[in-house]
C-alpha cells in the first residue's frame, strides 16, 4: 500500500519506505517533521510505502527495499501527474535550509550520490576509521578486515556481476517518469531466493543495472552525507563510554553535521546508526540553529570596527 502525504502543483515527490511499526513510528517521529518542513518549502510532495506492493507467496518477492523499484510504476498508473520522484530511506534527517534537490537532477538522468568518491573524506580512511573505532570501543569481536573495506571490483565479483565504476548509496535518488518501466522490469529479473552482501537487499545489482542503463548524475555528497563516516572522522570521541551516551553531546554533533550537509543518512544497524532518535537538546541551545540561519540572511558589510575587546 502506497499512501499520499503531501500533494505537489510541481510533480516532484518524495517517496520512502516505512513498512512495519517500528519503522513507521520512527519515521513520524524523528524524520518526517523535517521531511514536511522542506518539502512544504519548495512543493514536494511525499508518498510512503507502508506495506509490501507484492505478495510474499509470489517468485519474486523481495526484501522490501527492492520493493522500491517497483514503486514509481505503481505510483505512476495511479497518480498521472508525476514528473519526478526521489526515493528515499526513512532514516534521514534533512536541513530545511537545504537546496531543493530536484533542482540538481537533469532530464534522461538517474540522480545518485557516490558513497565511494566526491566526498569530503576518502571512502578507504572511513572504511578503516569505522572498523577500528568500532573494534576498540564497541566490541573487540568486530573484524579489522570485512565487507565494510571491500574493493569495488570485489563488490561486484562477489555477485557475479562485472565491476563498474562506483558505487552509490541507494537510500536517495532521483528518476524520471520515463525511467519508472525499466526499474519495474529490472524488478522482476530476479527472484525471491537472491544472495546479497547485504543480506539480500538491493544495493549492488541496482548498482550495476543503473551504472549499465542509464546517464548518471552525480548529486552534491551534501545529499546524502553518511552519518557513519562523518561520526569517524569528526566526532570520534562518541565511540567511547565517556560520552556514547551523553544525549546532548550528540544531538549537538549531529546538529552540527546536518547545518554542513544537507541531508544526513543513518543507514547501517550498528550503534551509530541509531543516534537519529535522540531529539534535538544541544549545549549549543535548541535554537541556535535557527538563529544561525536567520544571521546567515543578513547582508554583512564588513566595516571594521576597531580592536574587539573581550
Amino acid at each position: 500500500m502506497i499512501k499520499k502525504l503531501l500533494s505537489s502543483n510541481s510533480q516532484n515527490y518524495f517517496c520512502t519506505l516505512i513498512i512495519g511499526k517500528k519503522y513507521n513510528d520512527n519515521f513520524y517521529k524523528y524524520s518526517y517533521p523535517l521531511f514536511k518542513k522542506y518539502c512544504k518549502k519548495y512543493d514536494i510532495g511525499i508518498f510512503i510505502i507502508t506495506s509490501h506492493l507484492i505478495s510474499k507467496k509470489n517468485i519474486y518477492w523481495k526484501n522490501p527495499n527492492w520493493q522500491k523499484l517497483i514503486a514509481p510504476k505503481i505510483l505512476e498508473n495511479k497518480y498521472k501527474k508525476i514528473k519526478n520522484l526521489c526515493m528515499v530511506d526513512s532514516d534521514i534527517l534533512i536541513n530545511s535550509e537545504a537546496p531543493n534537490i530536484f533542482n540538481s537532477h537533469k532530464k534522461n538522468h538517474i540522480s545518485v550520490v557516490s558513497l565511494r568518491k566526491h566526498m569530503p573524506y576518502t571512502w578507504e580512511n572511513s572504511t578503516r576509521l569505522v572498523a577500528f573505532l568500532r573494534n576498540r570501543f564497541y566490541s573487540k569481536k568486530y573484524p579489522l578486515d570485512s565487507a565494510i573495506n571491500i574493493s569495488l571490483n570485489d563488490l561486484y565479483k562477489f555477485h557475479n556481476l562485472e565491476p563498474q565504476k562506483d558505487e552509490f548509496c541507494a537510500g536517495v535518488y532521483i528518476i524520471s517518469k520515463n525511467s519508472f518501466n525499466k526499474l519495474n522490469d529490472f524488478f522482476y529479473k530476479y527472484k525471491t531466493d537472491i544472495k546479497t552482501i547485504t543480506g539480500g537487499g538491493e544495493q549492488t545489482h541496482f548498482n550495476y543495472f543503473v551504472q549499465k542503463n542509464f546517464r548518471i548524475n552525480t548529486l552534491d555528497y551534501k545529499f546524502q552525507a553518511q552519518w557513519v563516516f562523518e561520526m569517524a572522522n569528526y566526532y570520534p570521541f562518541l565511540y567511547t563510554k565517556a560520552y556514547r551516551n551523553d544525549k546532548k553531546l550528540i544531538s549537538t554533533c549531529l546538529e552540527n553535521s546536518l547545518r554542513n550537509n544537507y541531508f544526513l543518512h543513518f543507514a547501517g544497524s550498528w550503534n551509530e546508526s541509531l543516534m537519529w532518535k535522540i531529539k534535538s537538546n544541544t549545549i549549543l541551545g535548541k535554537d541556535f540553529l535557527k538563529k544561525f540561519i536567520k544571521y546567515k540572511k543578513i547582508k554583512l558589510k564588513g566595516k571594521p570596527v576597531g580592536i574587539i575587546k573581550r
